[in-house]
Formats: C-alpha cells, structure tokens, sequence
C-alpha cells in the first residue's frame, strides 16, 4: 500500500488500522466478537448489574462474565470504574493484535485519544453514596478523576507510556468516529501511533436514569423485538455497554516494522443539526457528503453503509431520507450490527468501525438482526451475512443532541482515487 497519498493540500500520512480489541456484549474478544455477529447471536438481555424491576426499561447489552482481576493487575482495582477496566482491556487486545510494543516507540511516538460520554458512572455513583451515608472521608481520593471523561484516556496511556498528543471526544454515539478523526490528525502531524476508539458503560441506577430520561430507550421486555431500527414498530433502543479500542498507525511506519493494516481511514466529516423545533432540515447527508469527498470517493465507491440505526421512528426516517438523497433508492446495502449489541454511546461508533474494517478484511456483510422486512423504509438492509466484495465501506453515528459523524474505510488494497486522503 501506498504510505503517502495526494490531496487538495499536498503529500499526506495516510492513516491506518492496524489493531482492533473489542470488549462487547455478544462477544468478549475480537474474534469471538466477530464470529457472534456473523451469526447473529444477540448480547442484549435483561439487566443483571442491578435490580431494574422498578425501572420504565429492563433491557441491556452487557459484557457479562468480565472478570477484572483476570486481566489486569490488582493495584488498579480500586481506582477504576467498570467501564475503564473495559476500556484497558480493549486496549490491551488491541496492541496485541497489532503486534505492537509501546516500550520499543520512542518517548513520545504515541497518542491516546478516546471518545467518552459518560466517564465512570458506577465508582461516581459509589462514592456518592459514601458520602451522603457515612460522610466525606469515606469517599476514595480516586474519585478525583475515575468518574472524569478523560478517564479512559488517561489510564491507557498510563499503563502503556503512551506521551505523545491525547484527548478526548465527548460527542455521545458520535464520539468514536470524530476519536478516530483525531487520531487521524495527529498522524498527519507527524505522530507514528494513536490509540483511538471509546468504550463506555452506565449500567448502574444512576446511569440508568440519566439515559431512560431521553425518552427514546426501548421499554419492550423481549429482546428480539425492543430494539429494531427501520421496522414498522420501532420503538426505542437498548442501551448497552464496551466498544473498541483501534491502533491507527501511519501507513509507512506500519510498513517499516512489516504491519498488515486492516483498513485505511480515507475520509471523515462531522456536522451539527439546527436546534430541535428549527425548520432547517437535519445534516446527516451532508455529513455523508463531507466524508465521502474527504475520500475522494463518489456514492457509486461505498459497498456498504454501517447505518446510526436510531430505532426511533423519526430518527430512522431521517437517517433513511439521507442514505436515498445520496445513494438512491436501495441503493447500496445497510447494515445496523448494533441491534446486537446495543447502542454502546462512545463505544458504539468504534465499535462500528471496527466490525466494518472485519468486514472489509473477510468480505462479507454483518447482519442486522430482529427487523425481518422493513416495511416503513426502502432500505437494502442486510439482515443475514451476505458475501461480497467489499473495498469502501462507509461509518454512520449520530450523537445525542444534533452531532452527526462519517467515516470511510478502505480496503488497505483497494486504488486510491485521485485527492483520497
């Protein structure tokens, strides 16, 4: 592959993929992950981490059976949230899978930058606890900074010595596409290695509440019909926790140490709809638009659409509105793997990208599960795994409050079109 590609500025870094951990409710592990997915097998049950019978909504994407202790060293234990355990675990796989030692970068060859949306919810609620029933000494001088967003971030460049240029998106579902969209940017700084990605979790009544408050969580007990986004009967989502962390390396330096990259970062976009009540019409196709121009790529070029999948009537509609003004009718095929998962907030988008760089890598289309015939949308959704040739597949996520992202992934053999960057 091509370490430098030409844009409208000039010779730029191409940024790729080289590693992926997941940490998912169907699948602990990349693979694993990944075989669920072709399968179809669902993650999404009814909540084991505390008692929701008194809650509106009862179902959840959890990682279950993570075992922390397994996996990481004690001394952490007590200063991290689930969802930072996660989170290092994610990242832990993922150097693994890259085949990269940070110890043998120079000092500040490597980045982290992570997308958040809620930061350690279940250690904030704790302490909170502690305090309002036995008083502020009780509270563990770690809830300075495990309840932050940054978190994440903060603790994965620590365990690994990563010093180079960090940070953290909070931009809900979004956030891990504009995280890899940092990334991305730091790579053509000059940064060799960025790890990116989000893993979230607010499985706990504190979180619970804040995300059954939005009004769009699912509150169907079954967990084959809750969540189906583009369906006739759509109504709502499941709420899940993990995502992916992803290694980005600048293609020449992937080359230099004999890295396979997954898939190449060709283009992004982000946008922001009009306030809610605004008679301007939402900006997801621009954002589709955006991206695929950032690519140098036409809508004729994108093999397959990871779709936002609200599983909110409107919001579906909209999204489907956006991929016909840009494909066409059934134009290109859609798939929403997150129906068995979950939407993950943060992790959600990274999870995205990182089954579509799979797909890219085995050349077959992840189904999207429990919508059967989507009568209320003229979509070419996948709804079993479909081969295919697959070569640009475009990312999708929209966060809460009007953020809108877009990713393109390339095959790391496919032809650069002219301007890709």
């Amino acid at each position: 592959m091509t370490a430098l590609v030409e844009d409208a500025v000039g010779a730029r870094p191409a940024a790729v993929i080289t590693g992926i951990g997941v940490v998912a409710p169907n699948g602990f592990g990349t693979e694993e992950y990944w075989r669920a997915t072709l399968d179809g097998r669902t993650g999404i049950g009814r909540i084991t981490r505390f008692d929701p019978e008194r809650y509106p909504a009862r179902l959840a994407g959890e990682v279950r059976g993570f075992e922390p202790r397994r996996h990481l060293p004690s001394r952490l234990l007590p200063q991290t949230d689930h969802m930072t355990r996660l989170a290092l675990v994610a990242a832990d796989l993922a150097l693994t899978d890259a085949g990269l030692d940070p110890a043998a970068l120079p000092a500040y060859a490597a980045g982290v930058v992570t997308a958040s949306a809620s930061g350690g919810f279940e250690f904030g609620q704790r302490e909170l606890e502690k305090l309002w029933s036995l008083g502020g000494e009780h509270v563990s001088a770690y809830q300075s900074f495990a309840w932050f967003y940054a978190v994440n971030t903060g603790q994965i460049s620590i365990r690994h010595g990563l010093r180079g240029p960090s940070g953290v998106l909070v931009t809900e579902q979004a956030g891990g596409l504009d995280a890899l969209a940092q990334a991305r940017r730091h790579i053509r700084k000059g940064i060799p290695v960025v790890l990116s990605g989000g893993v979230d979790s607010a499985l706990c009544p504190w979180g619970w509440i804040a995300q059954v408050a939005n009004g769009r969580v699912a509150t169907g007990e079954d967990p084959a019909t809750a969540f189906r986004p583009f369906h006739r009967d759509a109504a709502g989502y499941v709420p899940g926790e993990g995502g992916a962390i992803l290694v980005v390396e600048d293609a020449a330096a992937a080359a230099t140490r004999g890295a396979a990259p997954l898939a190449v970062v060709a283009g992004y976009a982000a946008t922001f709809d009009p306030p809610q009540g605004s008679e301007r019409p939402g900006t997801l196709r621009r954002a589709i638009e955006l991206a695929l121009a950032d690519a140098g790529a036409g809508a004729a070029d994108v093999d397959v659409v990871f779709a936002d999948a609200a599983g909110v009537p409107a919001l579906d509609r909209a999204e489907a509105d956006a991929l016909a003004a840009v494909f066409g009718p059934r134009g290109t095929p859609v798939t929403a793997p997150k129906t068995m998962t979950g939407r993950l907030a943060s992790g959600g988008a990274a999870l995205d990208v990182a089954t579509a760089a799979l797909a890219l890598r085995d050349g077959v289309i992840p189904p999207t599960v429990n919508v059967g015939a989507p009568a209320a949308h003229d979509l070419d959704l996948v709804t079993s795994a479909r081969p295919a040739r697959l070569r640009t597949a475009l990312v999708l996520a929209r966060g809460y409050g009007g953020f809108n992202a877009a990713v393109v992934l390339r095959h790391p053999t496919a032809a650069h079109p002219q301007g890709a960057a």
